[in-house]
């Protein structure tokens, strides 16, 4: 038999986590169309609230595309017809809302949606975003340039112009650790490892060693550069930290990928997938735990979960080439079957 090929986890996925979105493309073409987007927001306490579900429907209802806001709040489509369209917003624990946007003769639109909590229930853990107490003290600009910085490196590919917006805010707040270690995923954008480890150290030295996805960050960076044992005494110790933070189960679980730990590696994976699910990556790592394992059926779903997500990247391709492979092996039928007799 021809042997599969693992879809490949490079060290270059480090660089492209933290606050993934899903871009939504080819829905129009040509000039005459806009891009809206948003940032949702809890009313009640002034958190962003990650992993809400954001449905794009048309003056009738009838669904025209959906996403998921990222690990920030925030969401956008690109590429739509200049028409009246209702936005959908729901998240657990929030009640659901609908927001009517008029782009007929608009231009790109920006919006703020903020949901309201469920009489008598608490949001589920991890859909408010991390916004601390010493976040909110910042100043507002400081803040500012943080989140426009972000959005330059996760969103818009300009690395280097986050980084200016970023060094702005550390100038105006110096005590602004957060900011120090948006400036290190700067750097691993850039592809400067000297630069990203001393802002990573840096954030956790500001801010007491309290930071878990600072040290995530440094940990990650030192096994991508052959550091292996430190890394993964970093990524631990910034899970304990935080433990809802999702990235720090996924670098766990490719630390323990490399070491052939597939059973430890799957757990990483799963509690990844439950704290974001929208994550593409996530999948891509549990596709490899069960292409290792050999357990097809699960590997099975979890390409056709990546495809779902990232269906057009040569990541997302190659991802559908791996998962005609193995239904023409072992056939998708077959596969079913022997799963549900393993459940049994």
């Amino acid at each position: 038999m021809t042997r599969l090929a693992p879809f490949a986890l490079g060290v270059c996925c480090f660089v492209l986590l933290p606050h993934q979105a899903l871009a939504q493309r080819g829905m129009a073409d040509g000039t005459n169309t806009v891009t809206v987007s948003g940032t949702v927001f809890s009313e009640s306490h002034n958190q962003r609230v990650s992993q809400a579900s954001v449905r794009l429907c048309d003056s009738g209802g009838n669904q025209v595309a959906e996403t998921v806001a990222n690990d920030s709040g925030e969401f956008f489509f690109r590429y739509i017809n200049r028409t009246t369209y209702i936005l959908s917003v729901s998240a657990n624990g929030f009640q659901s809302q609908d927001i009517h946007v008029d782009l007929s003769f608009g231009s790109d639109r920006g919006m703020s949606v903020f949901l309201k909590p469920l009489p008598g229930k608490s949001p589920a853990a991890g859909s408010a975003a991390s916004v601390s107490t010493h976040e909110m003290s910042m100043p507002q600009k400081a803040r500012d340039l943080v989140a426009a910085g972000e959005k330059k490196i996760y969103h818009d590919s300009n690395a280097q112009g986050g980084l200016q917006d970023l060094q702005q805010a550390i100038a105006i707040a110096p005590g602004y650790y957060e900011a120090y270690y948006q400036t290190g995923m700067a750097y691993v954008s850039l592809g400067k490892s000297v630069d990203a480890e001393k802002a990573f150290r840096q954030s956790i030295h500001i801010s007491g060693d309290k930071y878990g996805e600072a040290a995530v960050g440094l940990g990650a960076l030192l096994v991508n550069s052959g550091n292996s044992a430190e890394g993964e005494k970093d990524i631990r110790h910034g899970i304990e930290l935080n433990p809802n933070f999702w990235l720090g189960y996924y670098e766990l679980g490719r630390v323990l990928l490399s070491q052939k730990n597939f059973a430890d590696a799957g757990k990483a994976g799963e509690q990844a997938r439950s704290l974001a699910p929208a994550s593409p990556l996530v999948y891509r790592l549990l596709s490899n735990v069960h292409l290792n394992e050999k357990n097809y059926s699960a590997l099975l779903q979890d390409l056709d979960a990546y495809i779902k997500l990232d269906p057009d990247s040569p990541a997302g391709i190659r991802a559908k080439e791996l998962r005609m492979q193995v239904a023409q092996k072992f056939g998708d039928g077959k596969l079913a079957a022997a799963g549900d007799s393993r459940t049994k």
